[in-house]
């Protein structure tokens, strides 16, 4: 490797500020390295002033709560991740929570013995608790994640996944849907049960067909750091379409850092550098963009 190459786990660097400030509306700073107070501020030094944390568990979701309490900068949000449900009901270890987009995500439990349906409602009726919260802003990541999970434990995500809603229309809050590989079923599921007021397609991952559904029913699509691969044209295609008052933008941090970093740790600092992607695909410029991206974010988490 030269002297002067970047090491391969290396944070990469701050990108131009934005003029106009903007959120990421989904990220898991629980996750990344460094302590909250470094993450806002770095954030906030190039216009990221607003995060959402992303709760995935019970023990993630309090920990999101607490951080939304402390800080002004960071609105939270609870839930049971689509693989912890099949975790909690069968002591599945392929539970382990997967933001949308990763190979893998950090188990924080283990496997652990088969608690049933009722240990799933116990579980259930915590993130009703925390929901209720004021500085807990939206339900979720909920929703299906299919990459690796067979028909019981697809059995449990739906079940969970109709609970999450019913919990967000309930309280009023957002709905943040986590899909994986499972497109068609989020859709029924959503249709059957009455999607929430405002429901968030977190890391938006179908195409620009589904982009128009998504769009007829009102629902915020956020674009995440894969909108930069080369093979995401899919994604690209779809954020073309996307009515400009219905798109966001997320780190998912530490997963989906944006080209040219893909592969190193990613962070909410690094929200301009996908900001300025998604312009170009859009054909505006990103002080436009970046002012819908505010406001958009603001209106879907009601705050």
């Amino acid at each position: 490797m030269p002297a002067n190459a970047p090491e391969k786990n290396a944070a990469p660097p701050l990108p131009e500020p934005l003029r106009v400030p903007v959120a990421d509306s989904h990220t898991h700073l629980d996750m990344q390295s460094g302590t909250v107070e470094e993450a806002l501020a770095r954030a906030a030094s190039v216009g990221v002033t607003t995060v959402v944390q992303v709760g995935c568990d019970l023990k993630g979701s309090r920990w999101a709560a607490e951080t939304a309490a402390a800080h002004a900068a960071v609105h939270a949000t609870v839930a049971l991740h689509p693989n912890e449900a099949p975790r909690i009901v069968h002591g599945d270890p392929v539970g382990t929570p997967q933001p949308s987009g990763a190979g893998g995500g950090r188990s924080r439990q283990g496997a652990r013995e088969p608690g049933g349906d009722a240990a799933l409602d116990d579980a259930l009726a915590e993130i009703d608790r925390l929901a209720a919260l004021p500085q807990v802003k939206g339900v979720g990541e909920t929703g299906l994640d299919y990459f690796r999970t067979g028909p019981e434990g697809k059995q449990a995500q739906e079940r969970s996944f109709r609970a999450h809603i019913e919990i967000a229309k309930r309280h009023g809050k957002a709905l943040v849907i986590h899909d994986r590989d499972a497109h068609a079923d989020v859709l029924r599921v959503l249709k059957e049960e009455g999607a929430p007021e405002r429901t968030v397609f977190h890391c938006y991952s179908g195409d620009a067909e589904m982009a128009e559904i998504c769009a007829a029913a009102g629902y915020f699509m956020s674009f995440a750091g894969n909108v930069t691969f080369k093979n995401a044209r899919n994604l690209r295609e779809a954020l073309a379409v996307a009515p400009l008052e219905l798109v966001l933008v997320e780190t998912d941090a530490p997963f989906l850092t944006p080209a040219p970093y893909r592969g190193r740790p990613n962070a909410p600092y690094l929200v301009p550098v996908t900001v300025r992607a998604m312009a170009a695909v859009r054909g505006v410029d990103e002080d436009t963009l970046a002012t819908a991206l505010g406001a958009n974010t603001a209106r879907a988490f009601g705050y």
